[in-house]
């Protein structure tokens, strides 16, 4: 038997393996450990898309198939899937995948993590009652703890109750040789004729749920329309991603007649590309973690538009490599933008010092040095001296 196949197994559980930053955080992970070291297997409590080509190794990828709604068999099925792989560690992320720790524990599994990336629409700042009871339940079943940003990891010590050496704050990491900035003219995107050399493009990228709240960045950009100072000609919103909330900012779209000066196309395999093409990034999420398409964004060398919550002021420094709004203002939003056009050479700017940050700072290799090290601190624990 090989070192790799002998290698100690951690389980990843997941929701769903589906387009989000929270599994191409996970896949990054995976395809950067060194392969001798640990095995990996990924248990998703729904199912796995083709998003799972993205991992670049072979291996067990299971999908559970919960129904939607209270799905109690779904609990039987994860117990037996736990104790027939016996990982010597399992790693379970966000609210979704934390009752499965009472289930590892069932199990046999004894070294036990779970990851925060960030909330939902439900609990936007982390106070909803009944999901920061089940959390504190069951923290004392929780050997250690991953924030991916500052805020998060202050939300757990603070109001769930972790004890802070058993709370460690990794940020995720960005590929900044695949996103890279333009190396010459923009790319062509969209339908024929969308977009010019000259074109001034709003990006974003992410799922379209109603957290990422997209449909306040379509308004800025209505609003920017209809201020004048930005050039008809020029203006172009680019929003990657699908998701339950693209309808709505198509319909409002089609409604105020401006549809022909956005590109909404759902998900897309060749993001790098298309954020080439743009000349600001904006996200204007109501909660974030630490977003993987602003890293994204800024190794492309894009200033970014983002919204002052969870982790994005970790992010984006204001003046300096972007600008931080409010949530769910859309004036405020497009003054934001409007700023990039009205000052020559600002994006330019703010784009090369996020590219300068991102290379010094939010590496894939130092965010899976430190997941190894915490893996190894609780695998391979130092002996006891004396």
């Amino acid at each position: 038997m090989s070192n790799a196949e002998s290698a100690p197994l951690i389980v990843h559980l997941i929701h769903r393996l589906d387009v989000g930053g929270l599994e191409n955080g996970l896949i990054n992970l995976i395809n950067h450990l060194p392969p001798e070291r640990y095995r990996h297997a990924i248990v998703c409590l729904e199912d796995a898309s083709d998003f799972r080509l993205r991992i670049q190794r072979p291996i067990e990828i299971i999908s559970i198939n919960k129904q939607q709604g209270k799905d109690w068999s779904h609990y039987l099925r994860l117990y037996y899937t736990l104790k027939r792989l016996q990982p010597q560690l399992i790693h379970t992320r966000n609210l979704s995948g934390i009752e499965a720790q009472l289930l590892a524990a069932a199990a046999g599994v004894r070294l036990r993590v779970h990851g925060e990336h960030g909330r939902d629409i439900n609990d936007l700042d982390g106070s909803n009652r009944r999901y920061r009871l089940l959390r504190q339940l069951l923290r004392p079943l929780i050997g250690h703890f991953i924030a991916v940003s500052r805020d998060l990891e202050d939300w757990l010590v603070r109001t769930i109750g972790a004890r802070p050496h058993r709370v460690t704050h990794i940020c995720n990491g960005v590929d900044s040789v695949d996103f890279h900035p333009r190396l010459g003219p923009p790319a062509a995107i969209g339908p024929h004729g969308f977009v010019n050399e000259h074109a001034f493009v709003i990006g974003s990228v992410g799922r379209m749920a109603e957290v990422k709240d997209h449909i306040t960045l379509v308004h800025a950009f209505l609003t920017l329309l209809a201020q004048g100072g930005v050039a008809t000609s020029r203006l172009r919103l680019v929003i990657i991603g699908d998701g339950p909330c693209r309808q709505a900012c198509q319909d409002v779209l089609r409604a105020s007649g401006t549809a022909a000066l956005a590109w909404l196309p759902g998900a897309r395999d060749d993001v790098a590309r298309l954020m080439r093409a743009m000349t600001v990034f904006v996200q204007p999420s109501l909660a974030e973690g630490a977003s993987n398409t602003v890293l994204e964004a800024m190794a492309s060398g894009l200033p970014v538009v983002a919204t002052a919550v969870g982790g994005n002021p970790e992010l984006v420094q204001p003046g300096w490599t972007g600008t931080l709004v409010p949530p769910r203002d859309p004036g405020q939003l497009a003054d934001a933008i409007a700023d990039y056009y009205r000052i020559p050479g600002l994006a330019a700017q703010h784009g090369a010092r996020a590219r300068r940050r991102v290379l010094a700072e939010f590496s894939l290799s130092a965010m899976a040095n430190a997941y190894l090290a915490v893996y190894d601190r609780l695998i391979h624990p130092p002996s006891m001296k004396g």
